[in-house]
């Protein structure tokens, strides 16, 4: 009878020890973690152009960016391994870091050669304001000038451009005497009344053919690109930090336009189907249970999967499920 105090008792203690087994396994799992990071970086990021795309990184990196309003330049990430973070122009961020006034920052290739910045790359970010393109710091001259090469320009050249550095060494390196002229936005109207030709940036060349101009040479292939002050980075606790932070950053970029597909196929038709998926690598294969088939996963390019999905039902898949990733980390 539940009336019983012994029996209640009994109850209970076998409710407190049943209760206190997962409490255990819990802490068990708990000690297991990495303990939270003691070093903490501070990090710069780009405002601009490269803002949204920079935010929406991060978001998918879990390391969401927070700030009271998107006019705030400062803000935080929950993350043990970030102390503070600072949104900036891009074209000072190289100086900052080189300075030591942040850790870590991004950046575009371009502004690490204009400001002559000694960083070190941890790598490149291929994204860009829309794409996973590179930008490109070109020369572009009238569409109906006879101009084709840096060397046809005639000494005193007049060249509008926001890279005044990067500009000056290659009209240098090709022995012309340039008359540089320093821009502020909208590089590409200045032709022809006001300079000869730009130096200016590019992702498709589609502005620059509008505003007739034709592009004659290309200066430099410029990523977005994770950069860090050379002593934080000798830091071997620093430095490991960092490279986490890469990881995580790399994994979204690298998941971007990809999709894992799952499907099973009988042992019959295994190779057809194997012929048919364009594999990052060799596809896992797993014996379903009894013998019953095969079960088969591999990630493939998001851009291919309308064609992709019949092709396998033709050569003999089924139950194809097309999933999205978040992370590919290798």
């Amino acid at each position: 009878s539940l009336a019983c105090p012994r029996w209640r008792a009994g109850l209970r203690g076998r409710v407190r020890r049943r209760r206190g087994r997962p409490a255990g396994n819990r802490l068990r799992r708990a000690a297991r973690l990495p303990l939270p990071l003691s070093v903490v970086l501070k990090l710069v990021l780009p405002k601009g152009s490269l803002e949204k795309a920079t935010m929406d990184l991060f978001e998918a990196a879990d390391l969401p960016v927070n700030r009271a309003s998107k006019v705030n330049y400062s803000a935080t990430i929950d993350d043990p391994r970030v102390d503070s973070v600072r949104i900036l122009r891009p074209q000072e961020i190289p100086t900052y870091v080189a300075d030591g006034l942040f850790d870590l920052g991004i950046t575009g290739r371009d502004w690490v050669e204009e400001t002559g910045s000694e960083v070190v790359s941890l790598g490149e970010l291929k994204y860009s304001k829309a794409t996973s393109r590179p930008i490109r710091v070109v020369l572009a001259v009238p569409q109906d000038s006879r101009w084709t090469s840096a060397e046809d320009l005639p000494q005193g050249v007049r060249v509008s451009t926001e890279y005044m550095a990067l500009t000056r060494r290659y009209f240098e390196s090709r022995g012309v005497e340039a008359d540089l002229r320093l821009s502020y936005g909208a590089t590409e109207a200045k032709v022809p009344d006001i300079v000869d030709c730009v130096v200016d940036i590019t992702e498709t060349g589609n502005a620059l053919r509008a505003a007739g101009l034709r592009i004659i040479d290309e200066i430099l292939v410029s990523y977005t690109e994770l950069v860090a002050n050379r002593q934080s980075y000798e830091d071997s606790a620093k430095r490991h930090a960092m490279e986490q932070v890469l990881t995580l950053l790399s994994g979204v970029l690298e998941a971007r336009g990809k999709v894992l597909v799952k499907l099973n196929v009988a042992a019959g038709q295994l190779d057809d189907v194997i012929g048919v998926l364009p594999a990052m690598k060799t596809p896992t294969v797993n014996e379903l249970y009894g013998g019953a088939g095969y079960a088969v996963e591999t990630v493939v390019p998001k851009n291919e999967i309308n064609i992709l999905i019949p092709a396998l039902s033709d050569a003999g898949a089924t139950d194809i499920i097309e999933l999205p990733l978040s992370k590919i980390v290798h």
